[in-house]
């Protein structure tokens, strides 16, 4: 993997760190209703390449785990079945729109919650189930977050190729 893409991925890995760090911080139930790294998970996995769905699926799924004491790294494993499934779709959907990364980031998000109380039930023998609402709840937070960063990346996107854009005019004044 070329550097430049690693030093964004780590750039944006620490970031979702940072921020699942102060939101639960400021408010107790935020990881319950919005997971940033299933957001970015997702977002990679929307360039519809499998390889880097997979990674960026372990390796976020993996943090999570780490940060909220999660046993037998599950969301690692959940989070690498859904960034590989993502970079599937996205193979075979253009999903360019905010509105269709917030439907895709919330069907995602469904599907880890289903998978997780899965794995769950399998795994241990008095599971936590977590409520049929916070399902939703999440889905429909982990979505707004997806689109929210979508759009943020766009508009910027946008207003440094208008910088540069000005700038190229100003140096070719005759």
């Amino acid at each position: 993997m070329p550097v430049i893409p690693l030093l964004r991925f780590a750039a944006a890995l620490l970031t979702v760190i940072l921020l699942h760090a102060l939101g639960v911080w400021l408010v107790p139930e935020f990881a319950r209703s919005i997971d940033l790294f299933l957001v970015l998970t997702v977002i990679y996995a929307l360039g519809g390449d499998t390889m880097v769905g997979l990674l960026v699926g372990l390796v976020a799924g993996l943090t999570n785990d780490v940060l909220t004491g999660s046993l037998f790294a599950l969301h690692g494993f959940v989070d690498t079945l859904v960034g590989y499934g993502m970079a599937r779709l996205a193979q075979r959907l253009v999903i360019d729109r905010v509105s269709g990364a917030f439907l895709v980031t919330g069907v995602a998000s469904a599907l880890q919650q289903v998978l997780l109380a899965g794995l769950v039930l399998l795994l241990l023998p008095q599971p936590e189930l977590p409520e049929p609402v916070w399902i939703a709840i999440r889905a429909a937070g982990t979505g707004m977050a997806a689109a929210a960063v979508l759009l943020a990346s766009r508009n910027l996107r946008t207003n440094l190729a208008e910088r540069r854009q000005r700038k190229a005019q100003r140096l070719h004044l005759d």
